[in-house]
């Protein structure tokens, strides 16, 4: 149980320290790797070397006689359904016939050492016939293309028409703009313990973002029912979407219920780039028509996503890079084209923006372009086109919610640029190649660029999402203390202490007591599309709404003849007010404690039609970013001098939380704009570490200005938006942005090279054409039919 420091008692709206920032910084908290049991047994996993091949044999002999070895198991060993999936069970488990991916899981070991577990699994022996992998993600959709799965390559597909695509325009500007394949790279790799109970069921502790799904996933595959599996949170380090999908947690608790024993699993690594989805690469064409005075008429745009071999979030990550590829703006007429495809690549899954970023990559640059044409300043372009309240949206969805982008960029536009001529720096170390010492900064220019984004908030196209609160108030040695269960997983974004501070503001009590999340409560969602601030804290306020109801009823039955309308109690700590003034005291109406469950749902929402029209998502929340980069064009060395930024927050609930976020955002979307990018050669990930997989440090990140523009929400609890995903949406944009403006090359892919900054790279005389496959009609998802007899998940829940 976490019991919340209790000075200063912060309140929403104020800063708050975390309710887990004590142990961290001290080391005391307990992440998934750190977890131990008694007679604790480890488990490791066999994976395939190859992207695409069928299993021949799988000889365990030598592995099961090996030092030390208590089990060791293959496909035929699961005991219940041998797939999962988030949205379609359709990944195998351990793979029986065929290899679809580099690192597919194909055999189980538990030992007594972490050695002993990775010595036995070195002696398995997989014969593998090797068959021609499929690779490319528009070479999969040619007639002649060998099929990925045997119901076909696409994924998804999607078609978007608004208004008239056919209008006419004054000026356009065409581009073909393609993004790699980023990591989520949390810091904390995949890891759990899973504890076999004696009525043959199993606890399970788990870093993960949504317990309940794990747990839905899990039961079928172990064939048992969901109230013998209990999974418990354990301290997650990062996700960022990596922990949406499963990775060891079948696994896991396959070797615990074979051993009878303590099983943890925990990833190095390499093992983590190979265990998880990562951000799925992108090749993106658009045509941005305009009138002479800058006015958008049409957007056209073809986007092509490479999900690897299973379904995961693809399709849901399809939906968002469609319906946010024309921007924040004011677009009348639109032909927009998603489409999503099968590969033997590694996996594609949710990952921080969930497609938003691809679109804005390739949306913003489209501005830039335009604005370029026209003779326009790129920020007066924008201004002429935002979105506002009102605004219709290529999708037919009104925007009815508040929509302050004309606001947020005439703020961010305004933030003061950073003083001081490149070449009168004495300080080598703020010349780009820092420490390298490669330049006095002769060869250095200077770019600012500008980019703006935005992107749903919480679950859409029909999906009836909820969160589920339960609060106890009863009286402690100090007087009323509130205990709040409500399952939304914390991963680092501060969501328990905003839940605290929801409780504390709501029931006028500073002693808040928050329960770790585990499955014996409802149901909070995922920690997924910016939605846990909006769902559990919404869940919570109404609890505690509701438990303050039945206290001050308590009040009014015993204070016979006296009038207390509605509204007009509150409580302070042990006191009950009426307008301001003490009439009973709190503990005498809590020696039976109050408990109250409660369940917030979002407005509804509809699934896209046969054009993509529909009341798709929730609501909506913007930002927009500046970036100034110093690049040596002679070297192709860049360093971010600095990011602005001004995020539309709603009401922020713990401000300085909020400007963290912001903060851990941009860096991890400026990495993707310059370092990260995992290298597929064949399949395989060729920089699986990160010593080859580069990551910002804080030598990396720039100075990073942050606004929040507050505006509350009607309709949303507190007025609060979401902010996890948006910096990151927008970052990449602009850091390349001003790439391009110091450099003067057209920089499409990214991230960028340095042979990117001086021209070398042949990015721009390519001439690739806008990707056009010949893709099935406009039905909503054609293959999916295929998938109707394995979709036991019973229910629906794409994240989006």
């Amino acid at each position: 149980m976490v019991h919340v420091a209790q000075a200063p008692a912060a309140q929403v709206g104020e800063n708050a320290r975390r309710v887990d920032g004590i142990p961290k910084v001290k080391g005391q908290f307990a992440y998934g790797s750190d977890l131990s049991a008694d007679g604790m047994l480890w488990g490791r996993t066999v994976r395939s070397p190859h992207p695409h091949a069928r299993i021949l044999s799988v000889d365990i002999s030598a592995a099961v006689i090996s030092p030390g070895v208590r089990a060791v198991l293959v496909a035929h060993d699961v005991p219940g359904r041998k797939t999962f999936g988030i949205e379609f069970c359709d990944q195998p488990v351990l793979a029986s016939e065929f290899v679809r991916y580099v690192g597919e899981p194909v055999a189980l070991v538990a030992a007594e050492h972490p050695e002993l577990a990775r010595l036995a699994a070195e002696r398995i022996r997989v014969e593998y016939e090797l068959l021609a992998p499929a690779l490319d993600m528009e070479a999969v959709l040619r007639p002649e293309a060998a099929r990925v799965r045997e119901f076909g390559n696409v994924v998804r597909h999607l078609k978007i028409v608004h208004g008239d695509p056919d209008a006419s325009y004054d000026v356009a500007v065409d581009g073909y703009y393609e993004t790699g394949m980023q990591d989520q790279a949390a810091l904390g790799p995949e890891a759990c313990l899973a504890i076999p109970t004696g009525d043959g069921g199993i606890e399970l502790y788990v870093g993960t973002q949504w317990l309940h799904i794990d747990r839905r996933q899990i039961a079928p595959c172990l064939d048992l029912p969901e109230h013998k599996i209990c999974v418990h949170l354990a301290g997650v380090g990062g996700a960022f979407g990596s922990r949406e999908d499963l990775s060891v947690q079948i696994h896991a608790c396959m070797l615990a219920l074979h051993t009878a024993a303590p099983v943890k699993m925990s990833y190095g690594r390499s093992e983590s780039f190979y265990g998880h989805p990562h951000r799925h690469p992108s090749r993106i064409w658009m045509r941005h028509g305009a009138n002479r005075l800058g006015k958008l008429t049409v957007v056209k745009a073809r986007l092509l996503l490479d999900g690897g071999p299973y379904t995961s979030t693809s399709p849901a990550v399809i939906l968002v890079a469609s319906t946010f590829a024309c921007g924040p703006y004011e677009v009348p007429n639109a032909l927009i084209e998603g489409t999503v495809v099968y590969t033997n690549n590694p996996l594609g899954g949710a990952m921080r923006g969930f497609g938003a970023v691809q679109a804005c990559f390739a949306h913003e640059a489209q501005m830039d372009k335009l604005a370029g044409i026209l003779g326009i300043d790129p920020i007066e372009l924008r201004l002429r086109n935002a979105l506002s309240t009102g605004s219709v949206l290529p999708t037919g969805q009104v925007v009815t919610g508040t929509a302050p982008v004309a606001e947020i960029i005439r703020r961010c536009s305004a933030i003061p640029l950073p003083e001081g001529p490149i070449p009168e720096r004495a300080d080598r170390l703020d010349l780009p190649g820092g420490a390298g010492n490669v330049g006095r900064g002769e060869g250095v220019r200077r770019g600012v660029g500008f980019a703006v984004a935005f992107k749903n908030i919480s679950f859409s196209a029909g999906n009836r999402d909820y969160s589920e609160a339960t609060v106890r108030l009863s009286i402690g040695p100090e007087g009323p203390i509130a205990e709040i269960r409500c399952a939304a997983s914390e991963v680092g974004q501060g969501v328990h202490t905003a839940l605290v501070q929801i409780a504390r503001s709501e029931l006028g009590i500073a002693n808040v007591v928050l329960c770790p999340p585990d499955t014996k409560m409802g149901s909070a969602g995922p920690t997924s599309a910016s939605r846990q601030t909006m769902m559990s804290g919404g869940a919570v306020q109404l609890a505690c709404q509701a438990a303050l109801e039945e206290l001050f009823a308590r009040v009014r039955r015993a204070c016979t003849g006296s009038q207390f309308p509605d509204g007009t109690l509150t409580l302070s700590e042990d006191t009950v007010l009426a307008k301001g003034y003490p009439i009973a005291t709190a503990r005498d109406f809590l020696e039976q404690p109050i408990e109250v469950t409660r369940v917030y749902r979002h407005r509804e929402t509809t699934p896209p039609d046969e054009n993509g029209q529909g009341d798709i998502h929730v609501t909506f929340a913007f930002t927009a970013q500046r970036a100034v980069v110093d690049v040596d064009v002679e070297l192709g060395l860049a360093k971010v001098i600095q990011v602005a930024s001004v995020q539309d927050v709603g009401h922020a609930i713990n401000p300085q939380s909020v400007h963290g976020q912001v903060e851990g955002g941009i860096a991890m979307g400026l990495g993707f704009a310059l370092l990260e990018e995992l290298q597929v050669r064949q399949g395989t990930i060729a920089n699986p570490s990160f010593t080859d997989y580069l990551i910002p440090t804080i030598m990396d990140v720039p100075v990073i200005i942050s606004e929040l523009y507050e505006e509350p929400e009607a309709g949303l609890p507190l007025g609060a938006k979401g902010v996890a995903e948006f910096p990151t949406i927008a970052s990449p944009a602009a850091v390349v942005a001003a790439l391009r403006n110091a450099t003067g090359q057209e920089l499409s892919r990214i991230p960028v090279t340095p042979d990117d900054l001086v021209g070398l790279s042949g990015q721009e005389s390519r001439g690739l054409p806008p990707p056009s496959p010949e893709v099935p009609g406009p039905k909503a998802i054609p293959e999916y039919a295929g998938l109707q007899s394995d979709r036991e998940v019973p229910y629906s829940a794409p994240q989006v």
